[in-house]
């Protein structure tokens, strides 16, 4: 591991004036720890962050909730308000890691992780995410788990989050702060494609720290489900997850969320395909017409073209049992 200096600002604007190209801040540290260990990430400072007052869930004037980035995933699983008020939430979280990690990994910090792709792990391959310009190993080695939508010549990969996918389909903002201000960003803006330059998970810039996630005051609490394809019942990653989240008028659809993941660089959402079920009523025929424009450009590489029939009735099992009313 490379020596690096250590820093527990007791302010935000302390920890923002520390951070720099090779400083990385940490709170639970389930992911950063590892990649530190692995020699895959080798920053010289660490900021740690939990001594910041980022731990409250707190209501909002939009009848929202405001979601502290130091809240641990097992505490934001299991508040009050969100498992009543944001179920497809609380069993996203609950469906990732183990419960010993979910006490452990912050809010800030899951939207941050980093792919669990082999190669990227393993510094003895090339990996563009780990060193831009060196090749992606996964593209002719072992993609059983890879990437079928957004994916690139540069890179496969697909992001690891169970949560992201659910705070995708319920159209979260991300609060940051950084050396030039305040500002949000939209759920489905947080996260890049990788293009030519998969080294850059997300929209960050240098410096910035997500202070917040803020849910909106819609959140679909009686139909909804969420769905996790996996390898093992439990302690594995998503080959395919859906989020599914209806508003409904007896048998119609008034309004459709849909989020995959296990399938991209990011949670996958594609809202003309929602629109296809906007005032339809419920059935396998215009749920499958989603799925099908969900999934519309998937490219399957060589060992993983079995998920685009897997996602593809993954989606309509998942918008199947939201109409029905899950069972919290």
């Amino acid at each position: 591991m490379t020596p690096f200096s250590y820093q527990r600002p007791e302010r935000i604007d302390q920890a923002i004036a520390l951070a720099g190209p090779d400083s990385r801040y940490i709170a639970g540290g389930t992911n950063l720890l590892d990649l530190m260990k692995e020699d895959v990430l080798r920053p010289r400072r660490l900021i740690d962050i939990n001594g910041l007052p980022l731990r409250d869930i707190e209501q909002t004037p939009g009848n929202g909730l405001m979601i502290g980035a130091l809240v641990s995933n097992a505490e934001l699983a299991w508040h009050p308000q969100v498992a009543q008020r944001y179920p497809l939430l609380a069993k996203a979280i609950l469906a990732g890691a183990s419960p010993q990690l979910r006490n452990m990994a912050s809010t800030g910090g899951n939207l941050l992780q980093r792919t669990r792709c082999h190669y990227f792990y393993d510094t003895a391959t090339p990996c563009n995410k780990r060193t831009p310009g060196a090749g992606c190993a996964a593209r002719e080695g072992r993609n059983r788990i890879h990437a079928i939508l957004g994916a690139s010549a540069a890179c496969v990969a697909v992001h690891p989050s169970d949560m992201c996918v659910a705070l995708a389909a319920l159209e979260a903002q991300v609060h940051v702060k950084g050396p030039h201000g305040r500002r949000r960003i939209a759920m489905a803006d947080f996260h890049r494609l990788p293009g030519e330059r998969p080294e850059q998970d997300n929209n960050l810039t240098e410096g910035e720290l997500i202070v917040a996630v803020e849910l909106p005051g819609e959140g679909f609490a009686c139909h909804y489900a969420y769905l996790k394809l996996r390898d093992r019942a439990s302690y594995a990653f998503a080959l395919v997850s859906v989020a599914a989240a209806l508003e409904l008028d007896g048998e119609v659809i008034r309004q459709a969320r849909i989020a995959l993941g296990g399938v991209a660089h990011k949670p996958w959402r594609v809202e003309a395909a929602e629109a296809l079920l906007h005032g339809k009523r419920v059935g396998q025929d215009c749920f499958a017409a989603a799925a099908d424009r969900l999934l519309e450009g998937a490219q399957p590489l060589a060992d993983n073209a079995f998920k685009i029939e897997l996602a593809r009735r993954a989606i309509v099992r998942a918008l199947s049992e939201a109409a029905e009313g899950s069972i919290r």
